[in-house]
């Protein structure tokens, strides 16, 4: 079968070979219209251009790399939402996305940085002192952070507002005359390494608790049942006449409701619960838990586009914060 060229994509689309080179590699400002018709050509004859000479004419690598290291702790299914939603929104800016899943620090982007590879970088996991801000300040790459530092200045960051969620969670719990409420978060290695989503949901659950009249406490929630079942009757036998918990910790969702109905306590009869996690956890539970929404492919795209105009020069806000939305449903009351 012969190759389809960039002459055949110009011929079926009726356009000159330059504008078809145009419309692939964005030198150029091309009408919707022609534009929509050269893709149409590309698709309909399978076009592949060769990634070699688009980036040599371009001067880019139409790649991305997504910094996303897996450590313990991080659950694995939420974190495929953020990834999903980056490699299907770098698509539609005609990008790649080279995914880098080893825990190299610093060294790993000085690595990608100098190998050409990408055009820009997109980092998860940040932490309040991550290693990894001080070089990012110096790299001619654009990046962007799903997540947000101590310091975030010379940095463009988005994220959920954090803060904002945990405070949503304990102003529903004490708005419902709840006076003694607890935290069972992130796991205990999520906090040591001091990222910033786990921080930042903690100090703003246990202000705005104090701040409406209730005792707040907190504990970092394991993953596994056993695990998750100490930790609940420990804070059961610590405050007997605690009524109201929210859970930060996906993977531990459905082990808390568990535990809670073997230590005789009644959902939402005995203790209201409230999850931080995506709409899908919290509507296939029993009872449907009230939930903070975590907007993983909302996030996933501000994030790329946010890096396309800066990687198009640009002016991009420093701080991107979504507005956490609060969903009522079965476990609260």
């Amino acid at each position: 079968m012969r190759t389809v060229t960039i002459a055949d994509v110009a011929k079926h689309a009726g356009v000159a070979v330059s504008t078809v080179s145009y419309v692939l590699s964005g030198k150029r400002a091309i009408s919707a219209t022609t534009r929509r018709r050269v893709l149409d050509s590309v698709r309909a004859l399978g076009y592949h251009p060769n990634a070699g000479a688009r980036a040599l004419a371009s001067k880019r690598a139409n790649v991305i790399a997504l910094v996303l290291p897996l450590r313990s702790g991080m659950n694995l299914p939420v974190l495929m939402q953020f990834a999903t939603s980056v490699v299907t929104t770098a698509r539609q800016y005609d990008h790649d996305v080279l995914l880098m899943t080893a825990d190299e620090g610093p060294d790993g982007l000085r690595r990608v940085a100098a190998s050409a590879l990408v055009d820009g970088l997109l980092l998860m996991d940040v932490e309040i002192h991550d290693t990894r801000v001080p070089l990012l300040r110096e790299l001619v790459e654009p990046s962007v952070l799903i997540g947000f530092p101590a310091d975030p200045s010379g940095l463009t960051c988005v994220d959920l507002d954090f803060a904002r969620a945990g405070a949503l969670c304990a102003e529903h719990l004490a708005d419902l005359g709840h006076r003694q409420v607890a935290l069972l978060g992130a796991p205990h290695v999520v906090y040591e390494r001091g990222t910033g989503f786990a921080e930042r949901t903690l100090a703003g659950f246990v202000e705005a608790a104090r701040r409406h009249g209730a005792e707040a406490w907190a504990r970092p929630c394991e993953e596994s049942f056993d695990e998750v079942h100490a930790t609940v009757k420990v804070l059961l036998d610590e405050h007997p006449d605690l009524s109201g918990l929210v859970v930060h910790n996906e993977a531990a969702v459905g082990h808390v409701l568990a535990a809670l109905r073997m230590l005789g306590r009644r959902v939402p009869g005995d203790m209201s619960v409230v999850a931080i996690c995506p709409d899908d956890v919290a509507e296939r539970t029993s009872p449907a838990l009230t939930s903070v929404l975590i907007p993983a492919e909302d996030v996933g795209r501000q994030a790329v586009r946010l890096l396309m105009a800066k990687l198009d020069g640009q002016a991009v806000p420093e701080s991107t914060l979504l507005e956490p939305r609060l969903t009522v449903r079965d476990s609260t009351a």
